[in-house]
């Protein structure tokens, strides 16, 4: 963000937060101040920092007014856009920069549609479990929203960020999909086209939800290997793989793209050829052998010591039968 734009942003959260008292600092030499770095740290990279000041600029405009609010009142949104991580070190340097310099832009919640006094969280999912965490109030501009409103308003502020990764994207689509969302709809809110939209529908709506949630966001995997990973999914015994992959007892150790390279590499894996048996029982019904066919693989294990010197005898005479029958062929 420009030092323009910084001013422009400082000035009106300055204009809707309580005035801090000016903390003095050390001089570090080639280092941003104290108000920078927290400001650089709660809004993320350039393009967050340009959609948040937007967003707050045409808040205020619209004569929205900032309240504090106790974040235990305040309910995520309805359909989640973020999978959850054990360790989340961005989160835990907003977390810091709150602690620190407190909260620089306000999240943008709806009043609950069932519960007075509650409300629901459109974007800034993050500053509100930072501020949870913490234990103090969040920031909040209060706007009455439909929920294609808000869902739009969540894309939104989703749009300019890269940190979403594919497989986030995928679910959020889902989860709009199963809550009734068309396809334009779910478009516009992921500010993408149809096909990409399709694309990322075509993968969640085959890989299990669980199975998405337990390898994570995965951000260093894109979506050519989620693609390939949906196809490998829909073999038969891929998704049993993938569980027992999951199940391993290391698993849960793994970072989230370690855990796909896990589990890509467990449903790549060939499955033996179906075995199939028969039992050779004479009319009384004792057994004779186990006849296993595996593939090009067949295998007789005799269970009566007479039909073994039986067989014995004949194999001569079978192979001889074998050669003459397939004689020219």
């Amino acid at each position: 963000m420009s030092p323009k734009g910084r001013d422009i942003l400082k000035s009106m959260v300055g204009a809707v937060e309580p005035t801090r008292p000016e903390v003095p600092s050390v001089q570090q030499p080639h280092r941003p101040s104290g108000a920078v770095k927290a400001m650089n740290l709660s809004l993320g990279r350039l393009g967050e920092e340009a959609a948040a000041a937007k967003a707050l600029r045409e808040s205020l405009a619209s004569g929205d007014k900032v309240l504090e609010i106790d974040p235990a009142s305040v309910e995520m949104s309805f359909i989640r856009d973020r999978i959850p991580v054990d360790k989340d070190a961005e989160f835990e340097r907003l977390k810091q920069s709150i602690q620190e310099s407190g909260q620089q832009v306000p999240i943008l919640v709806r009043p609950d549609p069932v519960r007075a006094g509650h409300y629901q969280a459109a974007y800034g999912h993050r500053r509100l479990r930072a501020a949870a965490e913490i234990g103090v109030p969040v920031k909040a501009v209060v706007r009455k929203l439909t929920d294609e409103e808000l869902i739009l308003a969540q894309g939104q502020e989703n749009g300019p960020r890269v940190d979403l990764s594919f497989i986030e994207r995928a679910l959020f689509a889902r989860r709009m999909d199963e809550h009734g969302f068309n396809r334009d709809m779910i478009a516009k809110a992921l500010a993408t086209d149809k096909p990409e939209t399709s694309r990322l529908l075509q993968v969640a709506q085959t890989i299990d939800p669980e199975i998405i949630l337990a390898i994570g966001p995965a951000p260093k995997v894109g979506r050519p290997r989620w693609l390939a990973f949906a196809e490998k999914f829909r073999e038969t015994g891929g998704q049993k793989k993938a569980r027992a992959a999951i199940s391993a007892a290391d698993f849960d150790a793994l970072e989230t793209n370690s855990r796909f390279d896990v589990i890509w590499k467990a449903v790549e894996e060939k499955s033996a050829p179906p075995r199939a048996e028969q039992t050779l029982r004479t009319q009384s019904g004792a057994p004779l052998a186990l006849v296993a066919r595996s593939g090009k693989t067949f295998r007789i294990t005799v269970k009566s010591a007479a039909f073994s010197e039986f067989l014995a005898q004949r194999l001569i005479g079978l192979a001889a039968e074998f050669e003459e029958e397939n004689e020219g062929k």
